[in-house]
């Protein structure tokens, strides 16, 4: 199983951009995803989660200018990220906190499953 993330870039301060993330594979269930992110010198922090059963929860810091939401039929969490700030450059990365995979002859739980990251570079 793997988290595929997509949407990062380049955009000026007060721009937008969308995050996508997708659970590939023979995907049965996800628990909560959310997003992370880590600039440059700085500790991995928790950006925005959401729960299978459709809670949401955020940081501070982009309370009223990021949204999270999920498709759970196509396994995908999304993060809508407006009025870019400068210090919101960073690397976002998704993670989900269970992923159950079914196949023909099995089924496997995947914990503490990440990204490989997307960069957002937010220019002054």
């Amino acid at each position: 199983v793997q988290l595929v993330e997509s949407g990062g870039g380049l955009v000026q301060a007060g721009g937008s951009l969308r995050l996508s993330c997708v659970a590939s594979g023979s995907v049965f269930s996800v628990s909560d995803m959310g997003w992370y992110r880590q600039a440059p010198g700085k500790q991995r922090e928790l950006v925005a989660i959401s729960t299978n059963g459709g809670s949401t929860n955020y940081t501070d810091s982009v309370k009223g200018r990021f949204t999270i939401s999920r498709d759970n039929a196509k396994n995908t969490v999304y993060l809508q990220m407006n009025s870019l700030k400068p210090e919101d450059t960073a690397v976002y990365l998704c993670y989900a906190e269970e992923v159950v995979v079914v196949t023909p002859t099995r089924a496997d739980r995947y914990l503490d499953i990440w990204g490989q990251g997307t960069l957002v570079t937010v220019s002054s």
